[in-house]
C-alpha cells in the first residue's frame, strides 16, 4: 500500500496522493485544513491522480476541503478522480458537487 499525502503544487494546485481509508483520513483532513488555509490562491484546484485507491474517507475528505475553502473564501475543483472515488460519487449522489457528469 502507498502512503497517503497532500502537499502543495503549483499555483493553487493540491495534490493528493495513496491509499485514503481510515488510517490516512485524520492526517489528510488535518494537513488538507492547512493547506487550503495558508494558500495564497483564490481558486484552488485538488488533483487525485495520484490517489492509488479509495474507501468512502476519500470522499468524506473531500468534502471537507470543499467546506474549508468555501469558508475561507476560496473555491475548489476536483481534477483526476480515480474510478473507484467516482463510483462512490454516484451511489452516494455527490456528481454534480464534485463536477462529474451526471
Amino acid at each position: 500500500m502507498s502512503e497517503a499525502a497532500i502537499r502543495q503544487g503549483a499555483g493553487g494546485e493540491l495534490l493528493l496522493s495513496g491509499v485514503l481509508d481510515y488510517r490516512s483520513g485524520p492526517a489528510l483532513r488535518e494537513s488538507g485544513r492547512q493547506l487550503i488555509a495558508a494558500s495564497p490562491a483564490r481558486e484552488l484546484v485538488l488533483d487525485c491522480a495520484a490517489v492509488a485507491k479509495s474507501s468512502s474517507v476519500g470522499l468524506s475528505l473531500l468534502l471537507a476541503f470543499m467546506r474549508d475553502a468555501a469558508k475561507a473564501g476560496k473555491s475548489l475543483k476536483v481534477r483526476g478522480l480515480p474510478q473507484d472515488m467516482q463510483g462512490i460519487a454516484r451511489v452516494s449522489g455527490l456528481q454534480q458537487l464534485l463536477g462529474l457528469p451526471v
